[in-house]
């Protein structure tokens, strides 16, 4: 009964030294072979600091890449996610992008047996060379820092190096609007180095036009984006010589309906409108007179709302012809009832006086007051007998309600009769009703198929 102990524990000290024995063969056949040889992948190891990583501490950051030797080449991509506003007041526009820089930067390569890239945050961009990039003719650009600064660098082991950074630049755009509102822009963002000139670093679209890139969910209320393009320049300065600059170059079409409902639609009606006082009897003041003033005042109204959210340009724009000729239209319809107005009264003065010369023969039949209206029903039956035209003045006839009073025995007694009077309308306002209307739709003609080619 003793020995079965004894022999369960011989048995378990012989177990552990033929494991120990086969961890101490395994090992040494791992340092003596070649294939079973491996170095370790210091991108993996626990603990590896990116400064240790990268040499970051060996070498000065503060100079390019290859300083003293030819230029560096920095390649380009853009990706658009946005175009924000387009202000014609502040002649600038807003959008925001993706911008990544690619070079390589032999400092920075480290081994690797995966050939992996590392990915770092925007930390460890302070520590290194990146190209000083900024935005020509930028009023104010930003980078976003939601949840945190939205700066990306990525290192790959031969020490190619991908920069990349979300930003929004609102830059100035040189709008020509002479043809507002059926005008059609062009504007540009520019990127240039700030200090490097083109011998130290040599900026280019990294693939060409396919270099920039934009969403497709990109769209403008007022505009229609009709093309995005890339283009690169040599830029000079004469204290600092020549520079690198990346355009990126967008074509926008202003859509037309907005101003047509809020602009031209109702400057053609006052227009119109003005016409109406055409066929209105020339003697009713009351009525011509406020037509023509509130037709007048309707239209510099529009052209104060029209103007008031427009730049102060020195130029005369498209839609500034449209309403100026309207407001002409309108003036002169009021115009042509002072003139209508006038040579009517010295007609009246005229005809007055060769009847004094005459004896009076006129005459009434009947005995008592005799009172003359215009009644709405007959008005309807006013129409043109085809009466000649006497002294600039066409008759034309309307049915008038006469109401005869006489006095009889028995009490006042009323008798109406209809009879027929003579409407005076003028010459100029018949040739009006032709002219205006017209000479309005030739405006018009003329006008939409220059502006809208």
């Amino acid at each position: 009964c003793g020995a079965t102990p004894r022999l369960f524990v011989f048995t378990w000290y012989a177990l552990n030294f033929t494991v120990q024995v086969h961890k101490l063969t395994l090992q040494l056949l791992f340092s003596i072979s070649p294939i079973f040889k491996r170095s370790p992948d210091v991108t993996k190891a626990w603990g590896t600091k990116s400064d240790t990583l990268l040499k970051l501490d060996e070498h000065d950051f503060t100079m390019r890449p290859g300083f003293g030797g030819p230029a560096v080449p920095v390649g380009v991509d853009v990706q658009v996610e946005s175009l924000d506003a387009i202000s014609e007041v502040d002649m600038d526009f807003t959008m925001t992008l993706y911008l990544r820089h690619y070079w390589k930067d032999e400092r920075l390569a480290f081994r690797s047996n995966t050939n992996h890239s590392m990915t770092f945050d925007g930390r460890i961009v302070k520590k290194i060379w990146v190209p000083d990039m900024f935005f020509v003719h930028s009023k104010k650009s930003f980078t976003h820092d939601t949840t945190t600064d939205n700066v990306m660098l990525r290192v790959y082991p031969d020490g190619k190096v991908l920069y990349s950074l979300r930003v929004t630049v609102t830059a100035m755009c040189s709008m020509d609007l002479s043809h507002f509102p059926l005008d059609t822009q062009t504007c540009s963002l520019e990127i240039e180095s700030y200090a490097y000139t083109d011998d130290d670093l040599m900026l280019y679209w990294k693939e060409g036009n396919r270099s920039l890139n934009t969403d497709e969910r990109i769209s403008l209320s007022q505009f229609l984006i009709q093309e995005f393009h890339t283009t690169t320049r040599l830029a000079f300065y004469s204290s600092t010589g020549w520079y690198n600059r990346l355009y990126i170059n967008f074509t926008l079409r202003r859509h037309i309906f907005f101003f047509l409902l809020q602009t031209y639609f109702p400057a053609t009606l006052m227009v119109m409108l003005s016409w109406v006082s055409f066929w209105i009897d020339r003697r009713a003041v009351p009525a011509r007179v406020p037509l023509g003033i509130t037709t007048v005042l309707t239209m510099s109204t529009i052209i104060t709302g029209v103007n008031a959210s427009m730049p102060r340009v020195s130029y005369i724009k498209a839609v500034d012809i449209y309403l100026w000729v309207s407001f002409v239209f309108v003036f002169l319809s009021v115009i042509e009832y002072a003139a209508v107005n006038y040579l009517s009264t010295l007609q009246e003065r005229k005809e007055r006086k060769q009847r004094e010369r005459l004896p009076c023969t006129c005459g009434v039949d009947h005995p008592g007051m005799m009172s003359a209206s215009y009644s709405e029903v007959d008005a309807n039956t006013t129409g043109n007998y085809g009466m000649r035209e006497e002294n600039g003045v066409k008759r034309e006839r309307m049915l008038v309600q006469l109401a005869m009073e006489s006095d009889q025995i028995t009490g006042h007694v009323g008798s109406t009769v209809y009879s027929s009077v003579w409407i005076d309308t003028h010459a100029i306002d018949k040739y009006s009703r032709v002219v205006f209307p017209g000479s309005y739709i030739l405006f018009n003609i003329i006008y939409w198929s220059i502006y809208s080619i």
